[in-house]
This record gives C-alpha cells, sequence and structure tokens, in this order.
C-alpha cells in the first residue's frame, strides 16, 4: 500500500508524486491540519481557509479514482513522525510519496520523517514537481547557487531549450479500498472565515484553476507586458493563489503560455515572454531559499544591511497596515489587501518600498503583515519581494532607486479608478488632485482622509543615509 501526502499540491493532474503512487499500487492520500505551525508561519485565515474549500473538492475528485483522502491532526511539524508512523502502522504502509518542498522547516520535517519510517522499513520517496529545476541543478560555473536573477534565466533558458518539463498524466482510477474517506473540516481553530466577497474572488477547485489558466492565455497574456503594471485592469493572470496552494502547476502554466507562443519562451510575444520570465522569477526565489537558507530564518541576504539603523515606529507602521498614510496609491493598495487577499504585483513593490525607505521601517514587518493576509502567500516569492525592495536581497534593486509613490500613482493610474475604487473618500477628487490632496493646499478639506504621515523628498533623503552609513557595501553579497 502507498501513501501520498498531500501538502502545497492540491490537484489530480500534472501531480508527480500522486502518478508516482498510484503506479505503484494501491494508493491512500493524507493531509495534515497543522493550526500551530500554520500560526508559526503566519499563514492568512483567507489562505487557510482557501486550502480548506479545495480539499472538499479534491477529495471528491480522488473519490472518483478510487483514493481515500484522510484527514489526520499534528499541531506543528515536530508531531508530523508519529502521527504518520501511526498511520503507515494502521495501514500497513509500504511506501509514502511526497512532492519535495524547499523551507528549512519543510526540510527538517521531511528529513524526520523519512528517518522515522525507515527506521520501521518504510520508503519515503521525494519527487520534483513545484519547480522546473531541481535546486542544485542550476548553478554557476563555479558550483554555486545564482545570485544574479539574469544569469540565472539564462542558464534556465539553456536547459530549457535542451529539453522542456513535461506534463505528468492523471492517474486512472484504481479499484475501491476497504478505507473510508474523513471528512473536513469547515474551520480550523485560530484561522476566521473571511467574509464572503472574498471568498467568492477566489473560487475553489482544480477546474476552476485551469478555467483561469485558459482565460488569461487566450485573452490576456499577450497584452501582459504592456497591462500587468496597471492596477485598474485585469491585465495579470491571478494564478498566484492556485499556484501557492498546489491546485495549479508551474508546468502548466508553462505549456499553456507556449502554447500562446507558437512553442517560443524567448522570442514572438513579448506578453508571453514576460510571463514566463515571472515564472522563472518564482523559481529563482526557491532555488534561494535552498542555496541560502537563512533567508527563510527572518535573515537578509546582504549580510551588511544587518546593521541598517531601521525605526521603530509603531503608529506609522499601524497607519501603513490599515491604508491610513495619506498616500493615495499606498492606502488603496493596502485597503485592496486587507479586503480582498491579494493585491496587484506593481503595488507590492510600491508599498514594500514606502515601508522600508520612506518609514525605514523593517522589511520583516512587512513580510508578516502579507503572510498573514496573502491568500497567494509563498515563503520563497513574499521574501524575495520584500528583499527586492528593501534592497537588502539577492538581485535586489539599488538602495538609491526608492519608488515614489505620487508619480507612480500618476504613471500607472492616471485616471485614479483604482484609487477612487478602494479610497472612496477621494471619489469626488479630479484626476491630478486624487493623486496627491495634500497639494491642494487651503483647499484641502477631505474630513475623513489624512494628511500623509511622511515628508517624501526628507525620508528619501533619511534611507539614502542610512543605506550609505552601513559599515561596508560590498558589491556582491557574501557566500553561504
Amino acid at each position: 500500500m502507498q501513501l501520498f501526502w498531500f501538502r502545497t499540491d492540491l490537484r489530480l493532474q500534472d501531480n508527480t508524486a500522486l502518478a508516482a503512487a498510484m503506479a505503484a499500487g494501491p494508493t491512500v492520500a493524507l493531509y495534515l491540519i497543522s493550526p500551530g505551525q500554520w500560526q508559526a508561519h503566519d499563514d492568512a485565515p483567507s489562505k487557510v481557509d482557501f486550502w480548506l474549500r479545495n480539499l472538499a473538492i479534491l477529495s471528491d475528485d480522488l473519490a472518483a479514482l478510487g483514493v481515500p483522502l484522510l484527514i489526520r491532526e499534528a499541531d506543528t511539524w515536530a508531531q508530523a513522525p508519529a502521527v504518520l508512523d501511526q498511520l503507515c502502522q494502521e495501514l500497513n504502509i509500504s511506501a509514502v510519496q511526497v512532492n519535495d518542498e524547499y523551507g528549512v522547516h519543510e526540510s527538517r520535517r521531511d528529513q524526520a520523517v523519512a528517518a522515522t519510517l525507515r527506521s520501521r522499513g518504510v520508503a519515503f520517496h521525494g519527487h520534483l514537481d513545484q519547480l522546473f529545476f531541481a535546486p542544485g541543478s542550476v548553478l554557476t560555473k563555479s558550483g554555486g547557487y545564482f545570485q544574479v536573477y539574469s544569469q540565472f534565466r539564462k542558464a534556465c533558458y539553456a536547459r530549457l531549450h535542451h529539453s522542456l518539463p513535461a506534463l505528468i498524466a492523471t492517474p486512472r482510477a484504481q479499484a475501491p479500498l476497504a478505507i473510508a474517506r474523513d471528512p473536513l473540516p469547515q474551520q480550523v481553530a485560530g484561522f476566521a472565515t473571511p467574509a464572503a466577497s472574498l471568498r467568492e474572488l477566489w473560487p475553489a477547485g482544480e477546474a476552476q484553476a485551469l478555467a483561469q489558466l485558459t482565460r488569461f492565455s487566450d485573452e490576456s497574456i499577450d497584452d501582459y507586458k504592456r497591462d500587468r503594471d496597471l492596477p485598474a485592469v485585469p491585465g495579470t493572470s491571478q494564478l498566484s493563489p492556485y499556484l501557492a496552494a498546489g491546485v495549479l502547476s508551474p508546468r502548466q502554466c508553462l505549456h499553456a503560455a507556449l502554447q500562446a507562443n507558437q512553442g517560443e519562451f524567448e522570442s514572438g510575444s513579448e506578453g508571453v515572454v514576460t510571463w514566463i520570465n515571472e515564472l522563472l522569477w518564482r523559481e529563482f526565489y526557491k532555488h534561494t531559499l535552498v542555496g541560502y537558507p537563512r533567508v527563510s530564518m527572518g535573515r537578509a541576504f546582504r549580510r551588511e544591511t544587518d546593521a541598517l539603523a531601521w525605526r521603530q515606529a509603531p503608529k506609522e507602521l499601524a497607519a501603513w497596515q490599515s491604508g491610513q498614510t495619506g498616500l493615495p496609491l499606498v492606502d488603496a493598495a493596502m485597503r485592496q489587501l486587507l479586503a480582498t487577499g491579494w493585491m496587484h504585483n506593481r503595488l507590492r513593490m510600491v508599498v514594500a518600498m514606502f515601508l522600508t525607505k520612506n518609514l525605514l521601517i523593517d522589511w520583516r514587518e512587512g513580510e508578516r503583515f502579507f503572510m498573514r493576509h496573502l491568500i497567494d502567500g509563498d515563503l520563497a516569492a513574499n521574501n524575495g519581494g520584500w528583499q527586492w525592495s528593501a534592497s537588502t536581497g539577492t538581485d535586489s534593486v539599488p538602495y538609491f532607486r526608492i519608488f515614489n509613490p505620487l508619480s507612480q500613482s500618476a504613471k500607472f493610474d492616471p485616471d485614479g479608478r483604482f484609487i477612487r475604487r478602494w479610497v472612496p473618500e477621494l471619489a469626488g477628487l479630479n484626476k491630478k488632485d486624487v493623486h496627491n490632496p495634500a497639494a491642494m493646499g487651503g483647499l484641502f478639506g477631505i474630513a475623513d482622509y489624512p494628511r500623509p504621515i511622511v515628508d517624501l523628498a526628507r525620508s528619501r533623503e533619511r534611507a539614502l543615509a542610512a543605506f550609505k552609513n552601513l559599515p561596508s557595501r560590498p558589491l556582491e553579497p557574501s557566500h553561504e
């Protein structure tokens, strides 16, 4: 008997370890409810709810294949070895099949589970699934992990020219087992059920994810490069929640993009090429987790930035968190996050730079707040994005490049449509004043909207001075 352990791979199609398990023999599936671990990882209630909703559909889909989905609880991953050991003994499991995960805690969990099971004679098999290439297989000429994205992308292009990652066939149904599937919880203690309006934005299930991928690749992907920076335009794929939960695989995304571009990933449609590059950024940050594990332990990639004199400014942090900074684009973005569990990617950079540069507040505060609210929260992508914006990460933005939220607003939301949607206090302003109501001077009389909490020019100079005063600023970060 095979046991397939679901984690961030909540799908039947293109699922490497599930296919391997069912090819090896009769299979049962497992999912662990781990509220203590999820809280330690700052997983958002909307994200946990999304997992549960997807699991409910997945359980039905598995039943159609003759595979029962079992639910067990391991409050933290420290309990996972004992829980899996007991289940394997009860069901006489000969092998456990999993798709590899890459954070430090995930790796340690799997090592502990594997050691426990192998001591009992139960095999533990990990499979490459959520990446195109295994970490450690795309390296520099000197044998190290890449620290510059463009060089990593070039190496990935060479690999893709040689061999495209193949899609894994969906397993055929097996003979029914005399094992009943378990009921699924509707809610997990410590994680409130989000508002119906948020849940409706993100319908669960593999069929929904694939339909969204098809719509994007058929209708929008060619315009992706042009439209992706415009928050008032539906120009992004909005597939990130499905990718984060593994309801959709990056291989499925790659193949859909290639089909839309006659098999090309370096030429042809600029929109397709740009979107594939975003998939490779996602890959890059997961490789970084493995090559430089300190980034998944609350540490800066660039060691010299550990000496930055971050400010303790709880009132300013609270204003940023609640969308009350007095900077309309920043506030609109933060309110979008609070209401939908998602934020437009251009705006993630804008609000991150505002927090880390204009307010000079530690990027870890922003990283944690995002994880606690994002339905698509992913350790590698979220950490990578925050450290990029804060100029503390691998191949990050230069410290002197600081997005101005006023100019970003005028450029990417020129008519103020996005701002008016999320900051209704400003809905009556014209398309010039809506970006910077404070500039109206004596005419400024919007009682419900705050004045800016910081002077952008002075705060920019403060950030530049903080980075210039670091003990040393090598062009390349030190090796592990």
